[in-house]
């Protein structure tokens, strides 16, 4: 509970002052390099009060000076702010159309060009997802999708989506599998509270759409990938 508390006070007392500065400086200049590093500075101070420690692995195996999709397995709801906030270089993700809807919070996601999706599975909202992300990519920022498309239960892998093997296999973009353990302690599936702990991310070496004939066969070797870093229990 003191865990918690400590995360939301520091997340509250440096998250207004920069909403506040860095959300117009975003609209007026149409650059959200400024809020988008603001933010992440927020997540990891709050990580680091909480008592939160971070183990990293593999960061030199991220090619420099390309847009690459990653592909991580998701476990916590404190997976997508803490992988962000210590990617190299900017990152768009795909996020649940809910929320978007949260005030100040969900207009943040728009102007860092995260794209909203849905579980319903509509073919033509998940087409125009994929057509959105890969015009990200092609300005030069990384996409970021937790490749079951929810977070799981259990800790143990689930079934991955196709639309980030859609978008991998139509932009090219390489692909960085991750593998994430710990967090599952730390924010547990059923519970808002946050507990001290260590957080593991393994950034495995990219691997070349091109060098598959299909979406399944990469599918297989982004999970292989995934696995081969996980806990036993976890690789299912």
């Amino acid at each position: 509970m003191i865990s918690s508390l400590i995360v939301l006070i520091t997340i509250l007392v440096l998250g207004i002052p920069s909403a506040i500065v860095f959300i117009p400086l975003a609209v007026i200049t149409g650059d959200v390099s400024d809020l988008y590093r603001a933010v992440c500075f927020i997540v990891r101070a709050a990580m680091r009060t909480g008592g939160i420690t971070l183990q990293v692995e593999g960061l030199e195996n991220i090619p420099v000076g390309r847009a690459c999709i990653f592909m991580a397995n998701h476990i916590s709801n404190l997976d997508p702010p803490i992988l962000i906030s210590y990617l190299p270089g900017r990152t768009a993700a795909f996020a649940k159309r809910g929320l978007f809807k949260i005030p100040v919070f969900g207009y943040c996601l728009k102007l860092a060009e995260f794209i909203a999706t849905d579980r319903e599975g509509n073919v033509e909202a998940a087409q125009q997802s994929v057509a959105q992300a890969g015009g990200i990519l092609a300005k030069g920022i990384h996409i970021t999708t937790f490749v079951e498309g929810r977070r799981s239960s259990d800790g143990r892998l689930l079934p991955f989506k196709n639309g980030p093997f859609y978008l991998a296999m139509e932009s090219g973009a390489p692909c960085i599998p991750i593998s994430i353990y710990g967090s599952e302690k730390i924010m547990p599936y059923s519970s808002p509270r946050i507990h001290p702990g260590t957080m593991h991310i393994v950034f495995h070496s990219p691997l070349d759409p091109a060098g598959y004939a299909t979406r399944d066969e990469l599918s297989a070797a982004v999970r292989a990938a995934i696995a081969s870093a996980l806990p036993h229990w976890m690789r299912n």
